[in-house]
């Protein structure tokens, strides 16, 4: 369970991400560097590459990335699409072979823009096989964005469809042309003062402010978090600075994020957003903050040696930051 976000806002561009899961996958922030070795299950080995940073886990020697953005301002996140997800059970020599955890590594690290990925897609076969035995293929679909456009990748029975994306939006199932069709359902909302359209004789009027979006759906179900992550980035004012603009996207993800306690799993767990992030694109900064800390906290792609052969971690900071004001 997870929602992406895609929006401009005045000059930048900002990718804004929920992960909604019930435990931890071991997460930190990764800087993967330009001289990195990236290799493959199937195939050659990227010995150079963009740079990237994102959040990932599993792994403390390979970049198993959730979300990430790379140097040249393409973002890519992965979500939960399990029961629709449908892998090549074998590599196929007329295909660039991916696993659904090399695909993110592929895209960022040789594609600069959605137009260069998307090509790219044309060639790419997605196959089944695991990372390792205890870490299971994950069933997944893909938000990939840039300034200019933003598409979403499922890889279905007959092969990887990609739809483009003007919601700018993803949560997770059902596929992604449900979720356009469903936003018909909701065209009545509005973020403005509405006016009586029930009866031209009944003397109906609001009697309060936020009426024009009465039937906002407000459950965690992927659906309602599509159409309420949509309707609220549609209708965000424009923040006119870089802070405004990231403190913006993290009031959005916060509308569509779980509470513990609130969506329990059928094995009795919590399901929680274990982190929200906020990725400025054109500066290279991934923002985040956890359910245990409110506090943003920021990470800088250029401030790193971005020639390097290792990868860079640090760990998300999940005590509780507070600014005690007296004592």
């Amino acid at each position: 369970m997870c929602t992406t976000i895609a929006m401009t806002m005045g000059e930048g561009f900002y990718f804004g991400r929920n992960m909604d899961l019930e435990y931890s996958f071991g997460e930190k922030i990764l800087i993967t560097p330009r001289r990195y070795r990236m290799t493959r299950k199937s195939g050659d080995a990227l010995e150079t590459h963009y740079a990237m940073i994102g959040m990932a886990g599993g792994s403390e020697e390979y970049p198993l990335y959730a979300e990430a953005v790379n140097e040249k301002g393409l973002c890519m996140a992965g979500l939960n699409f399990p029961g629709n997800a449908v892998y090549a059970p074998e590599p196929s020599p007329a295909k660039e072979n991916l696993t659904p955890y090399e695909l993110l590594l592929w895209i960022l690290g040789t594609c600069a823009t959605v137009q260069q990925a998307q090509e790219m897609l044309k060639t790419v076969q997605i196959i089944n096989i695991p990372f390792t035995k205890a870490l299971p293929v994950a069933p997944l679909h893909w938000h990939i964005a840039d300034r200019e456009r933003s598409i979403v990748v499922e890889p279905r029975e007959d092969g990887l469809r990609v739809y483009e994306n003007p919601v700018g939006v993803l949560t997770n199932n059902p596929p992604f042309p449900f979720h356009l069709t469903n936003l018909n359902c909701y065209l009545h909302l509005t973020a403005g003062f509405p006016e009586n359209d029930f009866s031209r004789t009944l003397r109906l009027a609001p009697f309060g402010q936020g009426m024009g979006a009465v039937g906002l759906p407000g459950d965690f179900s992927p659906p309602s978090r599509f159409v309420k992550a949509a309707f609220l980035r549609e209708n965000s004012a424009a923040p006119q600075k870089d802070e405004e603009a990231v403190t913006q996207l993290f009031h959005i993800l916060d509308a569509v994020s779980m509470v513990r306690g609130c969506v329990i799993t059928a094995e009795g767990k919590y399901d929680i957003t274990t982190y929200s992030c906020c990725i400025d694109a054109l500066h290279g900064i991934y923002y985040y903050k956890t359910y245990e800390n409110n506090q943003i906290a920021a990470v800088n792609l250029f401030c790193e040696n971005l020639d390097s052969t290792d990868l860079i971690k640090y760990e998300p900071i999940r005590q509780q930051q507070i600014l005690q004001i007296n004592r």
